[in-house]
């Protein structure tokens, strides 16, 4: 599965990553590289944990792209 994730730099310089359609799916790290390297961790953790439990996985969440003139 394919999962959209934000990554924005918090004010110390740390790379902080979630992931909108799994929430509380959250990680970090210290390069952008290390962030998107721990944020699949977290996500194979997180969809791991929801079929133990018998939860539904929800789908991965669409993207567009809209451009507007400014």
């Amino acid at each position: 599965m394919k999962y959209r994730v934000l990554v924005e730099q918090d004010e110390d310089g740390v790379f902080v990553v979630e992931v909108p359609s799994l929430p509380g799916c959250i990680s970090q790290g210290e390069t952008r590289a290390e962030a998107l390297l721990n944020i699949q961790e977290a996500i194979h953790a997180f969809v791991e944990s929801l079929d133990a439990h018998d939860e539904p996985i929800p789908p991965s969440i669409a993207e567009e792209i809209v451009e507007v003139a400014v």
